[in-house]
């Protein structure tokens, strides 16, 4: 299992979850190895490879939901009848049992979100432009529970010290939220981001206040992640899976 990284959280023992590494995969360079990203330019047949070599090592109950991520705030309830191909959503949740939520990453923060009861589950893609558009406190509401019930867990994205944004990212956020401006340090004529910070932030304003995680930096940290800002166009994809099963 060190193509995947457990998250260090008290969740409960009927919630399983993981984030993959680059490593492990079939995927050949600039896409090496284990890419789960078919829109990025890489071998189909590869990708496909790596994504049953993930639900084989996993073993999990059923196939990853995979969703068209674009930033968006939408979040999709998984229930055992939903059969769309790859909607458009940055976000879903399931409180059945064996239905896999997936989101892809490579600088993004993926939120592993789950009760401390293990009765649901969440996934959510956060990028800047996902985070201020309110993917996670859109997702939050969705799930219809005391967000004090709930954890989170901020898994492998780009960190602090490597984020470089705008000023007109930083007033986005200060504009929601005046306490943002602590997420932003000043490099030279830019800003440097803790999107780890600002995700936070928002879990913070939905009422999720046990977050773990957030240690990762996906661009400095090259053999163990992808990074979209890193290697661009050529960059794969990580993937971060959660579930429930039936015994606790």
């Amino acid at each position: 299992m060190s193509n995947y990284i457990k998250p260090s959280w008290p969740a409960p023992k009927n919630v399983k979850a993981f984030t993959t590494k680059r490593t492990g995969g079939v995927s050949k360079p600039p896409y090496d190895g284990f890419n789960f990203g078919l829109h990025t330019g890489d071998d189909p047949n590869d990708v496909l490879a790596n994504r049953k070599k993930l639900y084989q090592e996993l073993d999990l109950p059923s196939e990853p939901f995979w969703l068209k991520q674009e930033h968006t705030n939408t979040a999709i309830h998984l229930q055992q009848n939903t059969n769309l191909i790859e909607p458009v959503a940055d976000a879903a949740f399931a409180t059945t049992p064996g239905l896999v939520c997936a989101v892809m990453t490579a600088d993004c923060v993926p939120i592993l979100v789950c009760d401390r009861k293990g009765t649901i589950v969440a996934a959510i893609h956060a990028g800047w432009r996902g985070i201020a558009a309110g993917i996670i406190e859109s997702t939050i509401k969705a799930m219809n529970i005391n967000p004090t019930e709930l954890l989170a867990w901020l898994g492998p994205a780009i960190g602090a010290n490597a984020f470089e944004t705008g000023d007109d990212v930083r007033e986005i956020f200060i504009k929601h939220n005046p306490e943002a401006k602590k997420a932003f340090v000043m490099h030279q004529d830019r800003f440097l981001a803790n999107i780890y910070l600002l995700a936070s932030q928002r879990l913070n304003s939905a009422g999720v206040t046990a977050i773990y995680g957030g240690e990762y930096c996906t661009f400095t940290q090259k053999e163990l992640f992808f990074s979209f800002r890193r290697d661009g166009a050529n960059s794969g994809r990580m993937a971060s899976l959660i579930w429930l099963t039936t015994s606790s």
